[in-house]
């Protein structure tokens, strides 16, 4: 009788799932699914610092997020249940932070949303500098350091109730692609200038989208995601590499600026929320078409690096238009590791030895690429000998000095290719690297 009883009390709590955590140098977000509109209350503690968030009348679903231990804000997340049913979530902190927190209404394949956004006290939000002027603002003088670290997004293949392929052993796709992006991560975190960033560190599902989202949102400055393919036909076998393409990108980028009003997104530091409508597509156009390039030199690094470890099913780069690959402001790539199909194949992809052989050489090409190519504000040094020829769309924080440094190139040599007759240049402005200036 008494479970009876407390069916309906149960029922009539909100369910909450906190589905990741994102970090960036300036903030970090906390971002929990609601089964519903929730109300809430959010306070802070000091002595330890911590944040607080209660939602009366709720019941946490499944675990809380790992946090990252180099997040400059979060130390941890903890909760517990008060009287009356009421959930508290306990954010233990580094710092003293101003705290934000906003609903987000269902949109398309997610539901209702609860983020929190914690910002140092005294610091602001990187998405809100420079924003009156337009200007790429220039880094305080007379003050050098090394840089922040390159961040790189590990997106480990399917998760939860979608297992992916299942080969003849009955091997699991999203098991391999796991552990295979778990040792990734740990090298990453072994790199002088790399921090990983993982899209999903467990069993669970996560949408499509949402692992874009939460690549965007941490400001990744690349994105791999992780597959082993299979086939009708066991005895195909080999790696392969995929990069987003022509055709996905340009759906994709109609769909951005269709989409635009109703988003405060901004795309490689270029804001689209513009009245004009073809300024929004050639910003658009610039920024995804050096995204599409630094795709194909990521990738093509990492498939050489891949190549060393035995067959690859294509010798080239192939481009198909996988929903993962369509951030138009991240380079980004999918790795198919093997067939999971091909027997031979699926009996390496359970070793260790070769999920460890895999993740050390993506990482190969992970550090070939930065080398050639860092992205600006990073500590990541340019390779001597790294060759320009191609397209940099100026960001928040770049001046033309840097942008000459960071490629190897003479300030004259940059200023000539791009007809500059001073250092004035413009968040969204491509520009053109000389070769070997």
């Amino acid at each position: 009788m008494l479970l009876a009883l407390s069916q309906p009390l149960w029922s009539a709590q909100v369910a909450v799932e906190a589905v990741w955590v994102s970090t960036a140098p300036d903030q970090t977000r906390l971002a929990l699914h609601v089964d519903g509109a929730v109300n809430h209350r959010i306070f802070t503690l000091s002595d330890p610092e911590r944040v607080v968030l209660d939602i009366p009348d709720a019941r946490l679903t499944g675990e809380l997020p790992q946090v990252d231990p180099q997040d400059a804000i979060l130390i941890g997340l903890r909760s517990g249940v008060r009287d009356q049913g009421e959930l508290r979530i306990v954010m233990d902190l580094k710092q003293p932070v101003r705290v934000k927190s906003f609903p987000l209404s269902p949109e398309g394949d997610q539901g209702h949303r609860l983020v929190l956004e914690l910002i140092p006290k005294g610091k602001v939000p990187a998405s809100q500098r420079g924003k009156d002027s337009g200007v790429a603002p220039s880094p305080p003088r007379g003050r050098s350091h090394p840089g922040r670290p390159v961040l790189v997004a590990i997106d480990a293949g399917h998760g939860g109730q979608d297992p992916g392929a299942i080969g003849a052993r009955g091997t699991r796709e999203k098991d391999v692609t796991l552990a295979i992006a778990r040792r990734l991560e740990a090298l990453l975190k072994k790199e002088p200038g790399m921090r990983p960033l993982m899209i999903r560190d467990g069993d669970v599902f996560v949408h499509l989208h949402q692992r874009i989202h939460k690549a965007r949102e941490a400001k990744a400055d690349l994105f791999i995601s992780i597959h082993a393919d299979a086939f009708t036909n066991p005895n195909v076998r080999g790696s392969s590499v995929f990069t987003l393409s022509e055709r996905g990108a340009t759906s994709e980028a109609a769909k951005w600026l269709a989409d635009r009003e109703n988003s405060a997104d901004q795309l490689g530091g270029v804001d689209l929320k513009t009245n004009d409508d073809v300024l929004a597509n050639v910003l658009l156009n610039m920024s995804q078409n050096a995204t599409l390039e630094h795709s194909g030199e990521a990738a093509g690094a990492v498939l050489r690096n891949l190549s060393r470890l035995g067959d690859t099913h294509r010798a080239q780069v192939q481009k198909a238009g996988f929903v993962v690959l369509k951030a138009p402001d991240i380079p980004s790539m999918l790795v198919e590791t093997a067939f999971i199909s091909n027997p031979e194949e699926e009996a390496r992809l359970t070793t260790p030895a070769h999920q460890q052989r895999l993740a050390e050489a993506i990482l190969a090409g992970i550090k070939a690429y930065f080398r050639k190519y860092p992205p600006p504000g990073t500590g990541v040094v340019k390779a001597a000998g790294a060759r320009g020829g191609h397209t940099h769309v100026v960001q928040g924080g770049d001046t033309l000095t840097d942008i000459a440094n960071r490629y190897g190139v003479s300030l004259s040599s940059l200023r000539s290719a791009n007809r500059l007759e001073g250092e004035h240049i413009q968040v969204g402005q491509a520009l053109t690297i000389p070769e070997g200036g």
